[in-house]
């Protein structure tokens, strides 16, 4: 089955090579992937899918493939397939038709891959028993995230599956390698919004005046210490404001300041008190200095947790088809994947697939305006999708 998984894969390049070109060429925003949801579905029916949902949760696609006995068990495979609200740098006859949108995540990748596994199992369908569903999302880069609104539509009941997995572009490898970590292994993601109300005026009269610039000063070095005082060495945990604004002159105290940032935590007991203690804190300090605040924290993606057999499981076999030396342990990584949805439901394993050429080539990394892939990832991405599902679906 390796073999001629292998062999499929490789040939379909041509097409996975035009699918991804498509798709990187013509990008979209998050929740507005309408041609891009057209597409898929195009894909898909091209291929002789009939079991196809189109519109899930706004601009997703949902398929199925069933093979022998299809309702013994089914098992999901999620590619995302939103852009960035980025303009392209790269020169390529692919280049974003869409100003200030691109594939600068690999989504385009991610699609592609999901829609060459779809052609590989719906060719191999006699040869495995259960159903393999196929979940193409939206708003994976957007808050409240894609894949819970999936969920809420429904996308993982009507067969619902044992096990999900997903894969991501990892610039930090050659193309024809894979890395995988079990357990716990991408951060939570909350937004914080933190807006200061003082009492404005001239500047030569501070005393006259509640400034809330050198009050949102005071608060931004003292949730600092949320990490560094109260975390611990061995809690992994990141605390960023990328956002201040507030005035516009030099001789005027403005009435408010406004503050945004983010909170990155790997365990969801200490997120939730770690942003107890921001909400704490900045009210203290507001109200100490005359000042009050409003705090906005939105519920963000959780913490993504790779289910430890199953991970183990796909790594294995990876490294049957791939050879143990293009199978890697991947870090900890505090950035946030809002497959994480699917993991609090069902066991998920998510991996990721090398792009670079020799380390060399195609190094930069993602969310990045010159962010491009050695396209023979896309056969590894396409074989590894195809090659989980059957196996998955042989467990007992």
């Amino acid at each position: 089955m390796n073999k001629q998984i292998q062999e499929l894969a490789e040939n379909l390049f041509p097409q996975l090579q035009e699918m991804r070109r498509h798709l990187h060429a013509h990008p979209e925003l998050s929740f507005e992937e309408q041609a891009t949801a057209a597409y898929v579905a195009d894909q898909l029916q091209a291929i002789g899918i009939t079991a196809i949902s189109t519109g899930v949760a706004g601009t997703g696609v949902v398929a199925l493939i069933k093979g022998n006995n299809p309702d013994k068990k089914c098992v999901a495979l999620r590619a995302d397939m939103d852009a960035l609200p980025i303009t392209e740098a790269n020169e390529t006859s692919y280049c974003s038709q869409n100003p200030g949108v691109m594939h600068a995540c690999g989504h385009d990748v991610h699609t592609t891959c999901l829609l060459g596994a779809a052609r590989i199992l719906h060719q191999l369908r006699d040869s495995f028993e259960g159903t393999v569903k196929l979940i193409f999302q939206p708003g994976e880069e957007k808050s409240p995230g894609g894949a819970s609104l999936m969920i809420a539509a429904g996308a993982l009941e009507n067969l619902r599956p044992e096990a999900i997995f997903g894969l991501h572009v990892y610039p930090q490898l050659p193309a024809g390698q894979v890395g995988f970590k079990a357990g716990k292994y991408m951060a939570s993601a909350d937004e914080i919004y933190l807006t200061i109300h003082g009492k404005g005026g001239h500047a030569a009269l501070p005393e006259e005046t509640v400034d809330p610039i050198a009050i949102s000063a005071l608060i931004i070095t003292a949730l600092q210490q949320v990490v560094s005082r109260k975390a611990g060495p061995m809690r992994p945990t990141v605390l960023t404001f990328g956002k201040i604004e507030g005035g516009h002159t030099t001789n005027v105290i403005p009435e408010t300041v406004q503050l945004a940032g983010t909170f990155r935590a790997l365990d969801e007991a200490w997120r939730q008190e770690a942003l107890g203690y921001i909400r704490n804190i900045t009210q203290q300090i507001a109200q100490a200095n005359g000042a009050n605040a409003s705090i906005e924290i939105p519920a963000g993606y959780p913490c993504l947790h790779n289910d430890i057999e199953l991970t183990r499981r796909a790594q294995s076999w990876a490294v049957d088809y791939l050879e143990n030396k293009h199978v890697h342990e991947l870090p900890l990584r505090m950035g946030a994947e809002d497959f994480s949805f699917y993991t609090q439901k069902i066991p998920g394993c998510f991996f990721r697939i090398g792009t670079n050429t020799d380390n060399e080539k195609y190094t930069t990394p993602v969310h990045n305006a010159h962010f491009d892939i050695d396209e023979k990832a896309l056969i590894t991405g396409t074989g590894m999708m195809a090659l989980m599902a059957i196996q998955e679906l042989q467990q007992v």
